[in-house]
């Protein structure tokens, strides 16, 4: 059953960082990564470039309106996320406790599936 699994982080906390920090923590969520596609959990995984980097796009009424980031509104973004084939919500859980990102983010699991229900 697939799960999506949302690193969401604070916004500027990757600045705070710096680049050293920054290269060591991306070291640990592909070591991770690695991980959970040796064990065939791991479907497909991928980081998000910052907010900054972002658009948004809404059509209304026909009318396309974009919206540059970053987004002054928001208090996190979305940082990355994990395409999972777990048999159990609680398996998806467990995996996220485990996660690295969890010391520092707030991870969200959702099972996949259709919008309307």
């Amino acid at each position: 059953m697939p799960y999506t699994m949302l690193i969401i982080e604070p916004r500027g906390q990757r600045a705070e960082r710096g680049p050293e920090q920054g290269a060591q923590v991306y070291e640990q969520m592909l070591a991770f990564g690695a991980q959970l596609k040796a064990r065939g959990l791991l479907i497909e995984a991928q980081s998000l470039k910052t907010d900054s980097a972002g658009v948004r796009l809404q059509v209304r009424a026909g009318k396309r309106t974009l919206v540059d980031g970053p987004f002054s509104e928001a208090k996190e973004m979305i940082g990355g996320f994990f395409l999972l084939d777990c048999e159990t919500r609680e398996q998806a859980l467990e995996i996220a406790a485990a996660c690295p990102a969890a010391q520092y983010a707030t991870i969200e699991i959702r099972e996949n599936g259709p919008c309307f229900t």
